[in-house]
């Protein structure tokens, strides 16, 4: 018999084998353009330039290292936020593949044919690994400074240690494998924490959000992944919540298509003299076609022993009648609390980027209502906070769901409300939660 042994679990073989594998990657697909800067456009010569250039599908890159190298000016492109994604030929290690993303997929709205909405499927279950992201400042030799998470949450600011000299040989020691990296320790970060209230690179704007997802692109051919980058925080805040909501109702993210789409949004920024302002932007969207509600409300366990057993969780729990077989489901006559309300839920170091964005993005009493679908976000993120997607636990949950509100209690803003103020209470008191999911689950017969 031949033993079969897990990935992973093999013992290393090759000097390839040491190092983290990682997903290969065939071309990017940009978020927005890049444009002459007003003194750029003065110069007849950058113009002819860029345009041809731009003709010619070249990266943006290309054209502007062409025109800082012809026309000796410095930084002549400045970045243009636009209502579809570039997708260029010189992006793409096989450059027929952007022709054919743009066949299948793209859209001519009058400016010609763009990509304004397209179809991803991504290839792991960990939505970091789906969309990496880090804070970092970027020079001309690659990263400067970039953030890492310890294990115990703190994010720390960490550097490429200097190769060591070799005493024998005018030069430094050639370095094997991965380049050693160390914690920052100098005047501005003595301590190696990642705290951009106190870095001069990132008060200097050099320092920033460093994001990209990576994704297959259905009948797209090759043998790696796409990317898409973003230094968005309000972007990957908004794709962490859908990933979370996909990940909690299906117990997986691969093999659900999403979508990726742009949609104008008005955010919150500082100005120069420390003022919040709004203002419109076009942000990077991700979103899926699938029936998220009937998924929460457990629709893929479609058996007769589940209905039977939400029934009778329903009628041990005095909400049913017995005799005409109706149920009522429960619900909280408490107003819904919000997450900032709640003390003591205030999330750990390592989310405090994410947590900053959603309190940019949902400021009490200044801006509309939140609608189900936000609810539902806020619902999938509490959820992660208690552990209760995990897969082991999600269908537990859709138990103790059913037993308290009843069959499509996902669709009624009351229920979604009620659920989730019974969520920010167990980040108080989680052992209190667990034991009313367990004693729903064991109601029902099926532990």
């Amino acid at each position: 018999m031949n033993a079969v042994v897990a990935l992973g679990a093999a013992p290393v073989r090759s000097i390839v084998e040491e190092r983290v594998p990682r997903a290969p990657v065939i071309g990017r697909i940009r978020p927005g353009i890049k444009v002459l800067t007003s003194a750029a456009r003065q110069n007849e010569e950058a113009v002819r330039l860029y345009e041809q250039l731009v003709a010619d599908g070249e990266s943006f890159e290309r054209i502007g290292g062409e025109i800082e190298r012809r026309c000796r000016l410095k930084n002549p492109l400045a970045p243009r936020n636009v209502p579809y994604f570039t997708c260029r030929r010189s992006d793409f290690n096989n450059p027929d593949i952007a022709d054919e993303i743009l066949r299948l997929y793209g859209e001519d709205r009058g400016d010609g044919v763009k990509l304004y909405r397209f179809p991803v499927t991504f290839a792991f279950n960990d939505w970091m690994a789906n969309i990496p992201n880090e804070m970092a400042t970027w020079g001309t030799n690659g990263r400067r400074f970039f953030s890492e998470y310890g294990a115990d949450g703190t994010r720390f600011c960490r550097l490429y240690a200097k190769p060591e000299r070799d005493p024998r040989a005018q030069r430094s020691q050639r370095n094997f494998g991965p380049r050693t990296t160390v914690l920052r320790q100098d005047d501005a970060i003595p301590d190696g924490v990642c705290n951009p209230q106190q870095c001069p690179q990132y008060q200097a704007r050099q320092c920033n959000l460093s994001a990209r997802f990576v994704f297959a692109v259905p009948e797209i051919k090759g043998l790696g992944l796409i990317e898409l980058p973003t230094n968005s925080i309000y972007v990957l805040q908004k794709a962490y919540s859908a990933m979370q909501t996909v990940a909690l109702a299906r117990g997986r993210l691969t093999g659900t298509r999403f979508f990726i789409s742009k949609r104008e949004f008005e955010i919150t920024r500082i100005n120069e003299q420390g003022e919040a302002v709004r203002q419109a932007q076009m942000l990077t969207v991700l979103d899926a076609d699938i029936d998220i509600s009937a998924l929460l409300d457990g629709a893929e366990d479609q058996s007769p022993a589940l209905a039977a057993a939400t029934h009778a969780a329903q009628l041990l729990e005095g909400s049913g009648d017995l005799a005409s077989g109706t149920v009522h489901p429960l619900r909280s006559t408490t107003t819904d609390q919000t997450l900032e309300e709640v003390p003591g839920s205030e999330p750990q170091t390592g989310n405090t980027l994410l947590n900053a964005a959603n309190a940019d993005l949902r400021e009490p009493g200044q801006y509309a209502p939140e609608t189900i679908g936000e609810k539902r976000d806020r619902m999938a993120d509490l959820l992660a906070r208690l552990g209760l997607n995990a897969e082991h636990r999600q269908r537990a949950f859709r138990i103790y769901a059913h037993a308290q509100y009843g069959n499509g209690w996902s669709k009624r803003e009351a229920d979604v409300d009620a659920m989730n103020e019974r969520l920010v209470a167990a980040l108080a008191d989680r052992a209190a939660f667990d034991t009313e999911i367990e004693t729903a689950v064991r109601a029902t017969g099926l532990s």
